[in-house]
């Protein structure tokens, strides 16, 4: 039996030009014509039975090992960012405003490697490996939910899935069962006031001045309402109101994010602040539109199998450090797959312990040290191939 660590060490330069590649050509969510393509190619050269469209843009491969076993499946995620590379590596993007700001070009390198390697032990393995490549994870309603719909889990016994973590030094491995990351939700408020000339403001509803209280008020809910031990946060990141100096703006609008981990948390969050918007536009006799978007469910990994993999972290080469982590408080529609079936989602850790600045995820100069791909692919391939192990005596009975 091939060894797997020799496997990805072997095609390590392959791993790392899959992802060079994928990182030249980004694709927004809902739009990843090419790269869903790419990927099924690659499985289809394997000859791996190969679902394309699942869901949308999704593609699905099955390497179906020669003993009987388990159904184990490894998730990664393939869309970009509407953002402006700012890097000056030589494989920049070439898709003018779309980068890979997020790490998501790794993690299909790092699964296509694997599946690769694990194609060559296909002897050998006791069980089925399930290949599922996301499309839409970075915008709700995401493309778990509708994969899933589409049968990507069908007989799946369990998950696996990693994200490559660029403020995390490489060699570091960050483990949490139960709660790992929020629920992160969308709202948008419009106030509809009455514009008029900048030097007679008392014949307007002037409705800057208003959206200026209404953030200061949203803000103190987490502050004042929320308990201190909970965790909750409430943004608004984008305020609009356009006119020329001489103007008040007639309409104002806002847009932001709310993160939760508990479902009663959530429901308090979308509750208060309509009860806040509400109340503070209705005093200054202005109308509003508020609309409050769920996004994903909060990621809540199985115990069983997050330390089951925390322990397999321990004895990969290059990893340094399995530590638990905190929760955080950013989304991923991983979630739903755990909603699912048993399984875990992991942290990778991708920062190059020689760069001086490390520029987090979504930024214009974000990169990962690709090393951590290797390390990536070799904790979910030996968690595949020891939980087969462990589970193929069940199946067989």
């Amino acid at each position: 039996m091939q060894n797997l660590f020799d496997g990805l060490d072997g095609i390590y330069e392959e791993i790392v030009g899959i992802r060079r590649h994928l990182h030249e050509y980004p694709e927004l969510s809902f739009h990843e014509v090419k790269t869903a393509e790419y990927i099924a190619d690659f499985h289809k050269k394997l000859g791996h039975e190969t679902r394309t469209g699942v869901g949308g843009n999704g593609v699905v491969a099955y390497l179906k090992g020669e003993q009987p076993g388990p159904t184990v499946a490894l998730r990664a995620d393939f869309d970009a960012l509407p953002i402006v590379e700012q890097t000056d590596v030589p494989f920049k993007s070439k898709n003018d405003g779309v980068m890979h700001a997020c790490g998501h070009d790794g993690h299909t390198a790092t699964l296509l490697g694997l599946a690769k390697v694990l194609n060559q032990m296909k002897s050998d393995l006791q069980g089925t490996v399930v290949f599922i490549h996301q499309h839409a994870e970075e915008l709700p309603p995401g493309g778990a939910i509708s994969m899933i719909e589409d049968g990507c889990l069908d007989g799946v016994d369990v998950i696996f899935g990693t994200h490559l973590q660029a403020e995390s030094p490489l060699g570091e491995v960050g483990y949490r069962a139960g709660a790992l990351q929020a629920a992160p939700d969308v709202f948008t408020i419009r106030i509809q006031g009455r514009g008029g000339h900048g030097a007679y403001p008392q014949q307007t509803i002037d409705s800057i001045a208003v959206g200026s209280q209404l953030i200061n008020s949203l803000n103190q809910i987490v502050s004042r309402k929320i308990d201190p031990l909970d965790s909750a946060v409430l943004s608004v990141t984008s305020f609009v109101a356009e006119n020329p100096y001489n103007v008040i703006a007639d309409h104002a609008e806002m847009l932001g994010t709310v993160r939760t981990f508990k479902e009663e948390t959530r429901v308090f969050m979308e509750e208060e602040m309509e009860r806040v918007v509400k109340g503070i536009c209705e005093t200054a006799r202005a109308g509003f539109e508020f609309k409050y978007t769920r996004g994903y469910p909060t990621l809540v990994n199985h115990e069983e199998e997050t330390e089951f993999v925390a322990e397999i972290a321990k004895k990969i080469p290059g990893v340094t450090a399995v530590n638990e982590t905190e929760p955080v408080m950013g989304g991923e529609d991983y979630s739903y797959y755990l909603q699912k079936v048993k399984g875990t989602f992991f942290f990778t850790g991708a920062r190059n312990p020689e760069w001086e600045v490390s520029y987090p995820h979504h930024h214009p100069k974000f990169d990962i040290d690709e090393r951590a791909l290797l390390i990536a692919a070799k904790i979910l391939g030996q968690a595949t191939l020891e939980y087969m192990q462990v589970h193929a005596k069940q199946v067989q009975v």
